[in-house]
């Protein structure tokens, strides 16, 4: 295990008890979550919910029956919530290197199935690296949304990361999740002090060197959903992190054939037919495009392909196709401008 990694490791496993120990504000979630959410929440054991160390709340929709992948996932708060969420007939797989924080998630797993009226626990957790998950036996094309709750900060090898979310994923797969971001690189010596590092800001990504990696790793489009900014709350870090803004954002990329590096129009229209359960009145699919349910949306070409090739394609209508192309679209938030200050952008989404 690398020096890196074996910090980590020691951070999580055995100097934090909870999230009082917690020394920054980079590692705590204050994003709202959804009336089903919280009522889910309840139910997990207080001891999974202290131990568990986030930036934000990447639970994905629709995920009825679907195998659900958590990377990172410490104490396993959300792989017990997307337990609940994929029901009996799906699977949650938790993947973690620190066996303490393993135990608590395996301590209360048959507990969890019992309170969710489950016959038997669809939980999994996996000790192993996020960068090698062929290393503990997770498949090509077998896992159908991937989500990861501020961990891939505390990764050496983050390119390695997005291919192997790329490669477990079946087609038309999800990659959802929540991470630290930053305006701009921080000084090499600054990035590998040990509590940056262990708090989620030294390995955080600079939103251009993000858009690069996810281009260079096969992801050409990608969306935002969510973004706060985080008040790191420590005076050491705060002098040697100087001028440098975080974020905590919440991203979404799909795994699909033929999706372009900029928003193309092909004058496409979607349609939302409000069967989401959890979403009858509109549904979001990132910062700038919120479908009403029954009103059609013109729309690029990528995001036809992100509503009707994925798994919400049984909950839109899509009419037309890429036979004939009408130039650039413009798709991005209204009022967006240069957006590097603001969010991370694929292009033009």
């Amino acid at each position: 295990m690398d020096e890196m990694a074996a910090a980590v490791r020691d951070y999580y496993g055995t100097r934090l008890t909870g999230k009082g120990d917690l020394k920054t504000g980079a590692c705590c979630s204050t994003d709202r979550m959804s009336p089903r959410l919280r009522s889910i929440l309840e139910t997990i054991h207080p001891e999974v919910v202290n131990r568990f160390y986030g930036c934000g709340s990447p639970m994905p929709d629709d995920v009825d029956g679907l195998t659900v992948l958590d990377l990172g996932c410490g104490s396993g708060r959300d792989v017990f919530m997307l337990s609940a969420l994929v029901g009996e007939g799906g699977r949650s797989i938790g993947v973690d290197m620190t066996p303490g924080q393993l135990a608590v998630g395996r301590a209360h797993q048959a507990e969890q199935a019992r309170i969710f009226g489950h016959r038997a626990s669809n939980v999994g957790f996996l000790e192993g690296r996020f960068e090698d998950l062929s290393a503990i036996g997770i498949a090509d094309g077998s896992v159908d949304v991937v989500i990861s709750n501020c961990a891939l900060n505390l990764s050496a090898d983050k390119a390695r990361v997005f291919a192997e979310t790329r490669r477990v994923l079946k087609p038309g797969g999800e990659l959802l999740f929540s991470d630290v971001f930053a305006s701009r690189r921080l000084p090499a010596e600054v990035a590998a002090d040990p509590l940056l590092v262990a708090e989620c800001l030294g390995g955080a990504l600079y939103l251009e060197d993000f858009r690069r990696l996810m281009a260079a790793t096969g992801w050409l489009d990608f969306r935002l959903l969510a973004k706060r900014a985080i008040a790191i709350g420590h005076p050491y870090a705060e002098l040697l992190v100087g001028p440098t803004t975080f974020w905590s954002m919440t991203v979404r990329a799909f795994k699909l054939d033929g999706l372009e590096d900029c928003c193309e129009d092909y004058g496409q229209v979607a349609t939302y037919l409000g069967t989401m359960p959890d979403a009858p009145a509109a549904f979001v699919l990132d910062d700038h495009h919120r479908f009403i349910a029954g009103k059609p949306m013109l729309v690029c070409g990528n995001t036809a392909a992100m509503v009707g090739e994925s798994r919400f394609g049984r909950h839109f209508r899509v009419d037309g196709d890429r036979t004939s192309h009408f130039g650039r679209f413009d798709c991005a938030p209204s009022g967006a401008g240069a957006r590097t200050e603001v969010a991370p952008t694929s292009g033009c989404c």
